[in-house]
């Protein structure tokens, strides 16, 4: 690690002192591995692997998990399933009419249809409109997110500036007008650096969590 020219105004040393921007991107390494997919073919993954002590020193939240996704997910299966039930079923219903029976030139007439099989029509007709609501909900959700984080250049100016001491685990600021160089926790390192953003509020719901000092 090199040395800094700042001190840390807890242990008032230097030695193990360094900028915030460079802790971050050194405990957020990309590994590839080879896995194999669900049709046993080899396929090259790529993952981001973050660190505790990366993940708390985060300049910007991460976007909340949507579990209302799940429930598109299942409403897309149902949908396809039933409507495939539903296709290929009355298909088969046709296809039980008898060959050599003379229609006329209307053709044959349409297969008494079961209220089972008019059931499942309905079912991937609902399935499909649950999706399809499932899906502009995320729209929304992720358009409300980034709308809340469009400050993010303004708190990402301010936790440039912040040095971390890997003896102490405080960060502070250095020649930073209107901040002094109090050492500062992890998570309020982060309330300062997100309400300069404009959404210092998501700091109580997503709380930096103290790692231990390398």
């Amino acid at each position: 690690m090199s040395r800094t020219t700042n001190t840390c105004p807890g242990c008032d040393r230097d030695d193990r002192v360094q900028a915030v921007p460079a802790v971050y991107l050194a405990g957020r390494d990309a590994v590839t591995s080879r896995e194999r997919n669900r049709d046993g073919d080899m396929r090259t993954v790529t993952r981001t692997v973050t660190t505790g002590l990366s993940d708390a020193l985060a300049p910007v939240p991460e976007e909340p998990a949507h579990r209302i996704g799940c429930v598109g997910l299942l409403a897309g299966f149902v949908c396809i399933a039933s409507f495939m039930a539903w296709v290929f079923v009355g298909g088969a219903l046709e296809d039980d009419q008898a060959p050599e029976a003379d229609f006329g030139a209307f053709g044959p007439p349409p297969a008494e249809l079961g209220p089972d099989l008019w059931f499942t029509g309905w079912l991937s007709a609902v399935a499909l409109a649950v999706a399809l609501l499932v899906v502009l909900e995320l729209r929304r959700r992720r358009t409300a997110f980034a709308h809340l984080t469009r400050g993010r250049h303004r708190a990402e100016e301010l936790w440039s500036c912040g040095w971390y001491c890997h003896r102490c685990g405080t960060v502070h600021f250095e020649d930073i007008p209107g901040e002094d160089r109090t050492p500062l926790t992890l998570q309020r390192f982060r309330e300062r650096v997100w309400e300069h953003g404009g959404y210092g509020d998501l700091a109580a719901e997503q709380r930096a969590v103290d790692s231990d000092r390398s």
